[in-house]
C-alpha cells in the first residue's frame, strides 16, 4: 500500500472489505446453518459479532474518507513547502561554497531575494 497514492490505499481497504464481506457471508451461512444461541433465547454471539464487523467496516469507510480528504492533501503541501525550503537552503549554501573556491558561479535561478518563490507544478531554474 502506498501512503500518498491514495488510490492504491483505497483499492487494498477496498479489497479487504470485500473479502471480509465474503468472509461475513460465510459466516452468516453457518450460523443459520448451526444453533449457536444461547438457552436465555437473546441474540446470538454471531449476531453480535456481524454487528460488530459492520461497525469496524463503517468506521474504517470514515477514517480512509478523512485520510484522503484532509490527511493527505495537507501532507501533501506541507512536503511541497519543506521541499522548498530545502532547495533555498542548499542553493544558498552552494553559493557560498562557491564564494569561497572563487570558483565561477554556475547557473543561476531567475528569482531573487524578493521575488516569493513560483507555486506552479513547473520546476525552478
Amino acid at each position: 500500500m502506498q501512503f500518498f497514492g491514495g488510490i492504491d490505499s483505497i483499492r487494498a481497504v477496498k479489497q479487504t472489505l470485500d473479502r471480509l464481506g465474503v468472509a461475513r457471508e460465510r459466516r452468516r451461512e453457518a450460523a443459520m446453518s448451526t444453533n449457536n444461541t444461547p438457552n436465555w433465547g437473546g441474540p446470538g454471539i454471531g449476531h453480535r459479532i456481524e454487528e460488530a464487523v459492520e461497525l469496524i467496516e463503517m468506521e474504517l469507510r470514515h477514517a480512509i474518507a478523512y485520510v484522503n480528504d484532509a490527511v493527505i492533501p495537507q501532507v501533501r503541501r506541507e512536503s511541497i513547502s519543506a521541499m522548498r525550503t530545502a532547495a533555498d537552503t542548499l542553493r544558498t549554501l552552494a553559493d557560498r561554497f562557491e564564494q569561497r573556491s572563487g570558483a565561477a558561479p554556475g547557473p543561476r535561478s531567475t528569482a531573487t531575494e524578493d521575488s516569493p518563490p513560483k507555486t506552479s507544478g513547473e520546476p525552478r531554474s
